[in-house]
Parts: structure tokens; C-alpha cells; sequence
């Protein structure tokens, strides 16, 4: 840490039973974030569990949980929001009046004055924030991955047009969907029928083109989020993006087909070149011995974002395909948001 940096916060985890909570809990241990205090809340259902740090072993760093509602944010000095949104928009914003607060739903990543940050695209937008509290927003898992991937090959030819494709994991409709998973892929090995509760329909063995609720314009909101989120991240407000996002039965790591016309000739050396020196990224050669990374492979490992097949366009000019899987959960979100905590603790004050 620098000079200007804390040794001693405070920080409390909102949502702290949901995989993301429980991956930042991770995290920061994993880090060493520097803190004298770890609070782990949830709303009323989930008070009284305890969340193990499944990288320490059994028992190691159990963290019990307590009543969100009740507590006293006057007390932290950092504080993560990782479970669902309505948790966030009920205590949130007053957190933030006492502390940073860093919130990894969907609540406040459409307010324009709230900064959306990924931190390894777009970390000066934490220049808004002054002083040792204030509200930050974090893009979705998805965007996340997109916009990592193509910060680099903007800065090298200028992004013209993107065309995407997510292939989502499970695990980003939380525990529930995931046992719905394992749950629904035993049934039908044994002959049995698919419940599909979750996703209103079987996910086991399936492939469903819709990531949360349709709007009225046919597009899902996800495919909404993933429009308006990588333009703001980007600080490009007239890109052109079109994206359509589908649930695919894997437990973790999404994946993304993506296709990107750019304003500039870009050759795939090129392309290659700036990937490989990217900030968070890991470019797998076509000539390796990995040839490109799967879900099941490299999303495992979730400290980078995965690039591969990458290849020139074969009807467009000046564009170019490629193909990026990461973990949704642990890079994507909980990476995410303490890379964005150790941004803010260790800027000068």
C-alpha cells in the first residue's frame, strides 16, 4: 500500500450468503486486504448461517451472519453489496452516506451519477468519488467480460460495431438455479421428468434464449444491461451493439462469441499483440496446447478473462471474431469489486 492507503478498515459484506458474498468474503482474505473488522449481513432469512472460506479449509474464517436491517453502517468504513437488488435499494444509498460502498446488483448501474467501474477498464471513474465514502455501481458478469476484452482493441483500432453472443452460467441466477442444475441432470439420468423452476423451464440438457424478463421491445434485460453497460464502461455513448443473451446449463463461466468491426484495419497480430499485454486478460494461441478456453478449463482459474479463437472476419473488412469465457462469479463480480475496494483504499487521500 501506498502512503495515502488504510491499514485499518472496517468493512462489512451485504449479502454475504449468496455465491458472490461468500466469493468476496474469499477474496479479501485470499488478497490480504488489510482490515481490522469483517462484518458478514443478510436480510432476516439468513440470519444465524455462517459462511465458510472454502480456500482456508472446513472451518477456516467461518463468518456468522447477521440482520442487515439492524445494523449500524456508521461503524465500517467499506462495505459490499452482493445479494439481490431490492437489498441493495433498501440500504444501500444509506450506507453510502457513512462509508464506500460498492454494489454488485443491478439497482444503481443505470444512474448517471452513480460511477459503473470495472476495474480493469475504466478505474479513473472513481475519481468522482471524494473523501471516504459515496456510492459505486459494477457492470454485470457479462459486461465485465465484453468490455475487458475489447478495451484493448478500441484503444488499438477504434471500435465501429459489436455483435454478441453470451453463453450464461447458471450460477448467475444464484445457488438456487445451480441446485436446480444438479438437481434436474440426475432426474433425467434416472428417467425421470425436469422440474424447470427455475428458468420456468428445463435447463438440464437445454439451451434457453432468454436471460431474465423480455421487454416490450422482444429484447431480454440482460440484453438491455449488456447495451447500456458497455457503452457506459467504454465511455462510448454511440457505439453500435447488438447482443443476445442465452442460459446455458454450466455451473460456472460464461462465454461469449464475439464479432467486432473496427474504424481502423486491424490485423490479427495486431489484435493479438494488445490482447496479450491487456490488463486482466489472457490470450489462448490458436497454436497452444489449450487452443481455446472452456468454462470448464480456464473459468476454474478466475483471476483473468479468457480470450481465444481469435481470427479476421472473412466478409468484413477492418473486423475481426473471437471468442471469452470467465468466471461470472469469482472474476466478474467478487475480482471485480475488491480490485475496485484496493483502487479506492489505495489512491492518495
Amino acid at each position: 500500500m501506498n502512503a495515502g492507503a488504510r491499514a485499518d478498515l472496517r468493512i462489512a459484506v451485504v449479502g454475504v450468503s449468496s455465491l458472490i458474498g461468500a466469493a468476496v468474503v474469499e477474496e479479501l482474505r485470499a488478497r490480504k486486504t488489510a482490515m481490522t473488522e469483517l462484518h458478514g449481513l443478510d436480510d432476516e432469512r439468513n440470519i444465524g448461517r455462517t459462511v465458510t472460506d472454502e480456500r482456508g479449509g472446513d472451518s477456516a474464517g467461518a463468518l456468522a451472519v447477521s440482520d442487515v436491517a439492524a445494523f449500524d453502517f456508521s461503524r465500517v468504513d467499506l462495505v459490499f453489496f452482493c445479494g439481490r437488488a431490492a437489498l441493495s435499494e433498501r440500504h444501500a444509498e444509506a450506507a453510502a452516506a457513512h462509508a464506500w460502498v460498492i454494489d454488485g446488483s443491478a439497482a444503481f448501474r443505470a444512474r448517471t451519477d452513480v460511477p459503473l467501474v470495472a476495474a480493469d477498464v475504466n478505474p479513473s471513474a472513481l475519481d468522482s468519488i471524494s473523501g471516504a465514502h459515496g456510492l459505486i455501481a459494477l457492470p454485470g458478469s457479462a459486461t465485465v467480460a465484453l468490455v475487458t476484452a475489447l478495451a484493448p482493441l478500441h484503444a488499438l483500432a477504434g471500435l465501429e460495431r459489436v455483435e454478441v453472443a453470451t453463453y450464461q452460467a447458471v450460477s448467475g441466477s444464484g445457488r438456487s438455479a445451480m441446485d436446480e442444475l444438479a438437481g434436474e441432470t440426475v432426474a433425467m439420468l434416472s428417467g425421470k421428468k425436469a422440474r424447470g423452476r427455475a428458468f420456468g423451464r428445463q435447463i438440464a440438457f437445454n439451451v434457453i434464449p432468454q436471460v431474465d424478463a423480455l421487454e416490450a421491445d422482444g429484447a431480454s434485460r440482460e440484453e438491455h444491461r449488456l447495451w447500456a453497460e458497455t457503452r457506459r464502461v467504454l465511455d462510448l455513448p454511440d457505439l453500435d451493439l447488438n447482443a443476445t443473451a442465452v442460459r446455458v446449463p454450466v455451473f460456472f463461466g460464461h462465454s461469449l462469441a464475439v464479432h467486432v468491426s473496427f474504424e481502423r484495419p486491424v490485423s490479427v497480430a495486431d489484435a493479438a499483440r494488445v490482447l496479450q499485454c491487456g490488463t486482466g486478460i489472457s490470450l489462448i494461441a490458436a497454436d497452444s496446447v489449450m487452443e481455446f478456453p472452456t468454462p470448464a478449463t480456464l473459468a476454474l482459474q478466475p483471476d483473468r478473462v479468457y480470450v481465444g479463437r481469435l481470427r479476421a472476419h472473412r466478409t468484413r473488412d477492418r473486423a475481426l471474431n473471437f471468442w471469452v469465457v470467465a468466471d461470472n462469479v469469482r472474476k466478474c463480480a467478487a475480482h471485480n469489486a475488491v480490485s475496485v475496494a484496493h483502487i479506492l483504499v489505495n489512491r492518495p487521500q
